[in-house]
């Protein structure tokens, strides 16, 4: 296209969820509940992890940074959807939509690798339990979330800046209820070649890398299980790793849902609702399955509830 065709953005407007008007406030109280529930269990989870002594051990804080990046991602998204529920006008700035790309993409790929952080540590737990306190120091627990952060931001600075350091056309509507990548490069003027070849790229790598080493980790954990001879040992190793194991079988299923689906059934209302169930579902679930599953968690938070009654009684 010619260069006189290119225009300068100001603003975009977000398509939304949903175009009829008797959905926007029964889906506006809907979202609104799952999100506060989802700052509630998520923010309730980092403190727990944070204060409870009997929380102070790798895999919790793993957890905590979980829920960080669920809150994070989540966060990035959640607010700016629900104002565009009461607004005549869904638009979201230049700037905004770059912004909340940008954090977007932190977030969820910094989730990816702590997933995968999570299983290693609890293959360590259950097939060296005698070498734990050594294999999973302080010291390697702050590379394994140091790393993920470092590397995320890169990935999303590059992909940021390649998308909007491009040429958009006139045309400005997005297709989605936040800004992603995949709406963004379908407004583009310029050749997106490269651009989709990084973004295809650097997402087949994230997904497969940390997906191998979820498998790799419970393939491992599953043979020490099966060689287990005591019924008790076994029952505990599987209570150990349950909640890690739903987490990440939810947040993978759905990604894999998501991308890699035949391009003749491929759409962006597909996308739109994994992308609901990944954005907003995800982070209310992920507090809610452990809170359930894990015994620590649920005396935690008891403890917790009884000091607050307490303190207010």
């Amino acid at each position: 296209m010619e260069k006189h065709n290119w225009t300068v953005l100001n603003e975009f407007i977000l398509m939304g969820i949903t175009h009829r008007p008797d959905l926007q406030a029964p889906l506006f109280g809907l979202f609104l509940i799952i999100y506060l529930v989802s700052v509630v269990g998520n923010l309730g989870m980092i403190i727990l992890t944070k204060v409870d002594s009997r929380l102070q051990t790798p895999m919790y804080f793993f957890l905590k940074h979980l829920a960080f990046t669920d809150l994070g991602y989540s966060t990035a998204v959640g607010p700016k959807m629900l104002v565009n529920f009461v607004v005549d006008h869904n638009t979201i700035s230049y700037c905004f939509c770059a912004v909340q790309l940008a954090f977007f993409l932190v977030f969820i790929i910094s989730e990816l690798f702590i997933l995968s952080a999570m299983s290693y540590d609890r293959y360590v737990a259950i097939c060296n339990p005698l070498l734990y306190p050594v294999i999973m120091s302080q010291r390697v627990c702050y590379i394994l979330v140091a790393v993920p952060y470092l590397y995320s931001t890169f990935v999303s600075l590059l992909v940021t800046i390649k998308i909007f350091s491009s040429f958009f056309c006139g045309y400005n509507v997005i297709s989605h209820f936040y800004c992603d990548s995949l709406p963004l490069l379908s407004l583009l003027c310029s050749n997106t070649h490269e651009i989709e070849l990084i973004i295809l790229i650097l997402a087949g790598f994230n997904l497969i890398f940390s997906l191998l080493i979820v498998l790799v980790s419970y393939l491992l954990i599953l043979v020490a299980i099966i060689r287990m001879k005591s019924a008790e040992g076994r029952h505990k190793a599987f209570s150990t790793c349950g909640s890690h194991l739903t987490v990440a079988t939810v947040f993978y299923g759905t990604l894999i849902f998501m991308y890699v689906q035949p391009e003749s059934s491929h759409s962006f209302d597909t996308d739109k609702v994994a992308s609901i169930f990944y954005t907003l579902i995800i982070p209310m679930l992920n507090p809610l399955i452990y809170s359930l599953r894990n015994k620590d968690v649920k005396y935690a938070r008891q403890a917790m509830w009884k000091k607050l009654c307490n303190f207010f009684s």
